[in-house]
């Protein structure tokens, strides 16, 4: 037999015994030959039915670690969407969820992020916090719902907020995402300034077109939270599953890293309030 020819079928025979061994493992419902993963077609920079997101970027990874082909059923994020993916078997995984979900068993976290205040370059500069007394009186954008809300209101900056709905599903609207609405309410001078999750807040802002600046909002009081860790979710009860998951991130992590910095998501230290510099760990 040909060296090319042996190393294919040594290939295809180790791959095999690779998936058979996860098989045995796994629960019934989790499928080993591909890996099937739940996302919103329309959630930039997260996902996209393209797979241009950054989700779908760690899916590919993920999927590459397991040697497996990647499928995807989409779903709008929203109320219901667990129920009706992981919940009903469509999926074996969701790729961004909050560390310590009820809805999910989650996975080892693979990032932490922090709400952010979005303001254009040359205003508010130095604004580290929302209790800042120059953003009292300011048009500030917040999405309703979001823990920031909270905070806000402890604050006195209620009165002039601005806040979206979190499921705008008009289908003539002209953005994609209300985060998307929102910072380019900023950057028309509709708004003073938003406070978004940073995953979110920092792609959105190189994209607008207009100079932002970004600001993690590191100085708040832990209640209500500003700052999470975010896993992968899976069905509960599925523990071998998600142990091959926590391996895939072990080893795959230097990637993942390098895709969140790609979309300029801000990664905080997982021990200090402080924001990670390249390479820092």
């Amino acid at each position: 037999m040909a060296p090319s020819r042996k190393l294919t079928v040594l290939c295809a025979l180790s791959l095999t015994a690779a998936q058979g061994a996860l098989a045995q493992h796994l629960p019934d419902t989790v499928t080993t030959d591909v890996l099937r993963v739940c996302g919103d077609p329309g959630n930039m920079p997260f996902s996209e039915r393209k797979e241009d997101g950054f989700e779908n970027k760690i899916a590919a990874i993920v999927a590459d670690e397991l040697k497996v082909k990647l499928r995807y059923y989409w779903l709008t994020q929203g109320p219901g969407f667990v129920r009706n993916t992981l919940g009903t078997g469509l999926c074996d995984l969701v790729i961004g969820q909050a560390f310590g979900s009820d809805l999910v068993q989650t996975t080892n976290p693979y990032y932490r992020s922090a709400y952010t205040l979005v303001t254009r370059s040359g205003d508010l500069d130095g604004v580290k916090s929302l209790d800042d007394p120059r953003l009292k009186g300011k048009k500030i954008g917040v999405i309703a719902g979001t823990p920031p809300v909270n905070r806000m209101g402890d604050l006195g900056l209620v009165g002039t907020m601005k806040a979206y709905s979190p499921y705008a599903l008009d289908p003539s609207r002209k953005y994609q995402t209300v985060a998307a609405e929102a910072v380019a309410d900023v950057a028309s001078k509709e708004t003073d300034a938003a406070v978004l999750w940073g995953p979110a807040a920092g792609w959105l802002a190189k994209q607008s077109g207009v100079g932002m600046t970004v600001t993690p909002l590191l100085k708040e009081p832990e209640r209500p939270p500003m700052a999470y860790r975010i896993a992968m979710g899976v069905r509960l009860g599925e523990n071998d599953w998600k142990r091959s998951l926590n391996t895939v991130l072990r080893k795959r992590r230097a990637d993942i890293e390098k895709v969140l910095r790609e979309y300029d998501v801000p990664l905080l230290d997982e021990d200090d309030d402080k924001i990670m510099e390249k390479g820092e760990r």
